[in-house]
């Protein structure tokens, strides 16, 4: 997905020597999520159902019901928090609080939403609706660069979108793919990730369940099989260093 986008806006990554190794360059980052939301769900549904119709600055039309579309996609960016849980705040209060100034705010706007733009453009081509997502961006050189990971479904909810109009009518809950089966389950369990609180054993039983709907979920997303490449932890190294050293960091 970073590979897809580049052309909309630089990233961190430089390479990928190993299925579970990324190598990047290091951002000064912005203490901003920007979440955009092309659907009325999750925490935007839950502020409409309160009668709230503002979310972020954005304003949220009358008449709508869960998981239908925005007219147009909302920006409903919160702080990066470094302790404790992120927090809604609009663009004048980002401001004000000098996270970005106007003109960094501008081009944050902008990119997240082309970046969206594109991620729907993607998710279509699979039989999918990108919901909502969040991209996180920092400085890199004085230019602003894209960080983290885009359009996976830590990060991001997704409908199918076969039958989605159809749900709709029927007011039929949306099939999505996304790690809410996970948070559900912790709840389940008493686990919300409030102070104390000790996460939950998982049996090898439920580990497996998890990766079987997350092999799932990348070959949706991504389009292609999920092919396993079993690395040694020696062979792992040799192709980290031999990364570093093509790059130039060693």
């Amino acid at each position: 997905m970073l590979r897809a986008t580049a052309e909309i806006c630089p990233n961190w990554l430089s390479d990928v020597p190993a299925p579970n190794v990324s190598v990047g360059k290091r951002c000064q980052p912005f203490r901003i999520e920007m979440v955009v939301r092309g659907n009325l769900v999750g925490h935007a549904w839950r502020t409409y159902r309160s009668g709230e119709r503002t979310l972020c600055g954005a304003r949220m039309p009358d008449g709508m019901k869960e998981n239908d579309f925005f007219p147009e996609p909302i920006l409903t960016p919160s702080t990066k928090a470094e302790a404790g849980h992120d927090e809604d705040i609009t663009p004048d209060e980002i401001i004000a609080r000098g996270l970005a100034t106007r003109e960094q705010w501008d081009e944050l706007a902008g990119l997240t939403l082309r970046l969206f733009r594109k991620g729907c453009e993607l998710a279509k081509t699979r039989q999918l609706i990108l919901a909502d997502t969040k991209y996180e961006f920092g400085l890199l050189d004085g230019r602003i660069c894209l960080m983290d990971e885009i359009h996976t479904p830590d990060s991001s909810r997704y409908f199918l979108a076969e039958g989605f109009e159809e749900r709709q009518a029927r007011d039929e809950r949306q099939l999505q793919l996304s790690k809410e089966f996970v948070r559900e389950w912790l709840i389940s369990e008493g686990f919300m990730g409030k102070e104390g609180q000790v996460v939950p054993i998982m049996t090898d039983e439920w580990v497996e369940t998890i990766s079987g709907r997350y092999r799932e979920l990348y070959e949706r997303v991504i389009g292609e099989p999920f092919r396993p490449e079993p690395l040694s932890d020696e062979e792992t190294l040799r192709r980290i260093v031999s990364s570093l050293e093509r790059l130039g960091a060693i």
